[in-house]
């Protein structure tokens, strides 16, 4: 700590990341920033940021008790980082995961890292890309005293009223995993709507961009994501030049997996993130298969395809 700021480290450079340590920057904290791609880590000096071309350095620059903020995929990426900090980093350190991480995985992390004395936090992160202008809305998981610490570092991250300690280890997680089931659900559910219009007998006369402008003001349906309709329809009606592949990057199976384990009947997200499978079909199986029953039983035409059509299945898109 120096004064009434913390240094703090912040690991992974995306967008996220990056203005991240904008935003903190400007709120007077002392950054020091490392990616794996040296290219990105030298990229943080531009936002004022104090590049580290490793973990080690890293670690060395920053005063104890250190703070490290991870924005990192899930899985292995920080899985393998966890594991090399806490051969770097000294009693009372702090970890914090930021980034799409399963709740059970900050679990883990936190039991592997508190037996060498180091603290855990894994805090949900949503903003996009307006995030480090406007702020990041943070859900918090872990000790209660830790948290109380990062305080100073949470408010310079959010705008008012934009942070919420959740519980224990794994809370911030559970609770973002869940807000990205919800988004799931909003997208599809806008998604539909707007093909209704565009299929409409008043499509040729309706501005889609200007209907979604005209939902932002006043109406129930208001949102951001709303927003981004009316600038997505604003530079291409007909999305001619958007190819229809949705990939999922985790959350929207783990929030369907949760809520079959406690017997929820979440329908209308279980359905989005299916549709976000279909999408990554080209010919499904499953509709060659409802093509050829139904000429098996009632004689409809049927169209013949190549010999190239594809296996059973579903394909997985990149997590």
């Amino acid at each position: 700590m120096k004064g009434q700021k913390m240094d703090i480290g912040v690991i992974g450079l995306g967008k996220m990341g990056l203005s991240m340590t904008r935003r903190l920057v400007r709120g007077g904290f002392r950054v020091v920033a490392f990616d794996s791609l040296k290219s990105r880590a030298k990229k943080s000096a531009g936002v004022g940021g104090k590049p580290a071309m490793s973990l080690e350095k890293l670690v060395d620059l920053l005063e104890p008790p250190r703070v490290l903020w991870m924005m990192l995929p899930a899985g292995s990426a920080v899985d393998v980082t966890v594991g090399r900090l806490r051969a770097l980093l000294r009693k009372g350190d702090i970890v914090v995961d930021g980034g799409n991480s399963h709740y059970r995985d900050a679990i883990r992390h936190r039991h592997y890292l508190q037996r060498a004395g180091v603290h855990f936090m894994d805090v949900g992160v949503s903003g996009g890309i307006r995030g480090g202008e406007e702020g990041y809305c943070l859900m918090i998981g872990g000790e209660t005293a830790v948290y109380k610490k990062m305080l100073p570092l949470l408010r310079a991250l959010a705008p008012d009223g934009g942070y919420l300690y959740c519980g224990p280890s794994g809370a911030g997680h559970f609770v973002k995993m869940v807000h990205n089931g919800i988004e799931y659900g909003m997208m599809s559910s806008l998604g539909e709507g707007f093909a209704v219009l565009g299929q409409s007998p008043y499509a040729a006369g309706l501005d889609l961009a200007q209907v979604a402008r005209l939902w932002n003001r006043g109406s129930i349906i208001r949102s951001w994501l709303l927003e981004l309709v009316g600038n997505v329809f604003g530079k291409d009606r007909e999305l001619i030049g958007v190819k229809g592949v949705v990939e999922d990057s985790g959350e929207g199976r783990w929030f369907v997996q949760q809520a079959i384990q406690t017997d929820v009947p979440a329908t209308l997200i279980a359905s989005a993130l299916f549709q976000r499978f279909r999408s990554r079909q080209a010919d499904p199986f499953a509709d060659r298969l409802l093509a050829a029953l139904r000429h098996e039983f009632g004689g409809h035409a049927m169209r013949k395809a190549g010999r190239k059509a594809g296996r059973a299945g579903v394909s997985r898109g990149g997590d």
